[in-house]
């Protein structure tokens, strides 16, 4: 039997093997299934899918993680095509651009001040560091400016205690990808 993918390097941690080929397979049979089945799964769902990691024996998790986005983006794109289908290509990229306006809003508020903060003695994001990638994402909504879609994905901020809520970042932050995704 071969593998999905290549297994981690000796010594360094991987995926659990099983997790991930159940999670493919279930991604194999919700790609033709409708929103109203049981077995649909979202591009959200792909999105925040995460794997036991264990430290010898696993898939690769740089190889797995690039297939979970291509997987990612094929669910958008089915997403897509079904809302334009429902709701008309005007109407859906009304609601993309209402949401972008959404992000653009919350992002326009005053430095360290974005977003909700945590108590004094417990740990958020730095808003240093996510005021400063903020501006990195107004500038791809209102100016067109560069911004991959993977260094959304994959950004990562300093603890601080008293920081920015780490919920309300993620959701912003995976909105944007979701919106980066729908405009593809």
């Amino acid at each position: 039997m071969t593998a999905t993918f290549p297994l981690a390097k000796p010594g360094k941690p991987g995926y659990a093997i099983a997790e991930v080929d159940e999670f493919l397979e279930v991604a194999r049979t919700a790609y033709s299934s409708a929103p109203d089945d049981d077995d649909y799964l979202s591009s959200e769902q792909i999105r925040r899918t995460a794997f036991r990691v264990v430290r010898r024996g696993g898939y690769s998790a740089r190889h797995v993680d690039a297939a979970l986005e291509r997987l990612e983006e094929a669910f958008v794109t089915r997403e897509r095509e079904r809302a334009i289908a429902e709701l008309g290509e005007e109407a859906y990229f009304a609601d993309v651009r209402a949401t972008a306006q959404e992000i653009i809003d919350r992002l326009a508020r005053p430095a360290g001040k974005k977003f909700k903060r945590v108590s004094f003695l417990a740990r958020g994001y730095h808003p240093a560091d996510v005021d400063v990638f903020s501006e990195r994402i107004a500038a791809y909504f209102q100016d067109g400016r560069t911004l991959p879609v993977e260094n959304v994905r994959t950004i990562g901020f300093r603890p601080k205690f008293g920081g920015y809520h780490e919920g309300q970042v993620d959701y912003l932050l995976d909105t944007v990808v979701r919106l980066m995704l729908a405009v593809r």
